[in-house]
């Protein structure tokens, strides 16, 4: 009898344990899905920011074909092929960014497959990075062709206003732009990092 009873205690023990342990990996599996759509959410609102980003910067390199035309040949009388040059080197910019953009173009792309999301943005992040070998040696000869262009009009370089105005701007460009590149690397490796912490356990 006394082992009857015990059997039975026993028992409910047993499932009063297998309840709770059911409970638990029930609330756990319910926190996993939490985290996940928190951090998909996450990853979302970053990729949705670097694309705005590459918006802009499309947007302005476009806008600067028309506007160099009339800064640099209606306004300081800078050749056309200054102008031409000027343009050419806008629209590769554009160009280079709408390539890097079309990786983040897709609507699902929060939730398609991580291993697949990650490859794409790891290569995005590397086309981002690798810009600058082109476009800091373009930005100098650029520059250089500028300054040549001041200089065919006023010999005295330091007494053209030109001159100054082309150094103040290659100043806050150079701050600008790095800082765009920084932070969108960032953003980049925040959505790597946000991946690899769903993936890690699996």
């Amino acid at each position: 009898m006394n082992n009857e009873f015990e059997n039975n205690a026993n028992d409910f023990e047993l499932e009063n344990m297998r309840q709770q342990m059911t409970t638990l990996r029930n609330k756990l599996n319910q926190q996993e899905i939490i985290n996940d759509r928190l951090i998909r959410h996450s990853m979302k609102k970053t990729a949705g920011d670097i694309n705005r980003t590459y918006i802009w910067l499309i947007v302005i390199g476009l806008l600067m074909v028309p506007y160099g035309y009339w800064a640099f040949v209606m306004l300081s009388h800078f050749s056309i092929a200054f102008w031409i040059g000027t343009s050419i080197l806008m629209l590769t910019c554009v160009a280079g960014t709408y390539y890097n953009k079309r990786k983040m173009n897709d609507g699902n792309l929060m939730t398609n497959n991580l291993v697949e999301v990650r490859r794409r943005m790891a290569s995005a992040k590397k086309f981002d990075a690798n810009w600058l070998f082109f476009g800091i040696p373009a930005s100098i000869l650029w520059l250089a062709w500028f300054f040549y262009e001041v200089y065919k009009q006023n010999h005295d370089l330091l007494c053209h206003p030109l001159f100054w105005a082309g150094c103040i701007g290659v100043i806050f460009g150079a701050i600008f732009g790095l800082s765009i590149h920084f932070k969108t690397q960032r953003q980049y490796q925040k959505i790597i990092d946000q991946i690899e912490d769903i993936t890690k356990d699996d």
